[in-house]
């Protein structure tokens, strides 16, 4: 006997609202439990509610790793890395790459431009709203776009507060002690961001 399209349908809504699956196959699934019908009907019905706008079929984002080392080493902290070796390789080339070595003193200048005009801007951006815009966007891109304005504005508030203080210290105003004070507030503001990112996320985890 052929299964009520409209009858599959509420099922279908039914099973989404109130068991949650986490993917279409695993919806799929549950509906064949339940209506022993093709893998290719269910589909059907469901790509068609998807049309209508009475499902939405976005696959939620994996849960964090519930210790900080797990989410340390997890794709999620991609951002960290990053940032860090950007970081290390621009305090590695500012040391070990002379001013007359050319064509290498290129990349000095380059990493050191992201290094000044970017990252602890970021780093910072990051640290005070871990995982959104201070302002609310309707897209991901405006919310993207929001973050790169704010970070160059901050690296370029932040870059000239740390040299007048340096300004008042022994070492001056000179390569190495602007170098490693921008280092450290680069690193002392991502890992506050990724501590801060993972204590959020646990905190959205639903309740077992």
């Amino acid at each position: 006997m052929r299964e009520n399209p409209l009858t599959l349908e509420k099922s279908i809504i039914h099973i989404v609202k109130n068991e949650n699956p986490a993917t279409v196959e695993e919806l799929i699934k549950i509906v064949q439990r339940k209506h022993p019908l093709p893998q290719e009907e269910i589909l059907e019905h469901v790509l068609n509610l998807q049309s209508q706008g009475k499902l939405n079929l976005e696959e939620k984002p994996p849960p964090p790793p519930p210790t900080m080392m797990g989410y340390f080493l997890s794709p999620q902290a991609y951002w960290y890395w990053i940032t860090i070796t950007l970081a290390t390789a621009t305090l590695i080339a500012v040391f070990a790459i002379p001013e007359n070595a050319f064509p290498a003193v290129y990349a000095r200048y380059i990493l050191g431009a992201i290094f000044v005009l970017w990252l602890p801007g970021y780093s910072f951006i990051k640290a005070l709203f871990p995982t959104e815009a201070p302002i609310p966007t309707r897209t991901k891109e405006l919310d993207n776009i929001e973050r790169v304005a704010l970070s160059i504005g901050i690296s370029l508030a932040l870059v000239p507060i740390t040299g007048l203080l340096l300004n008042y210290t022994p070492w001056g105003i000179t390569l190495a002690p602007i170098t490693l004070s921008l280092l450290a507030l680069t690193l002392t503001f991502a890992t506050t961001a990724i501590i801060r990112e993972h204590q959020i996320q646990k905190n959205h985890l639903p309740k077992a």
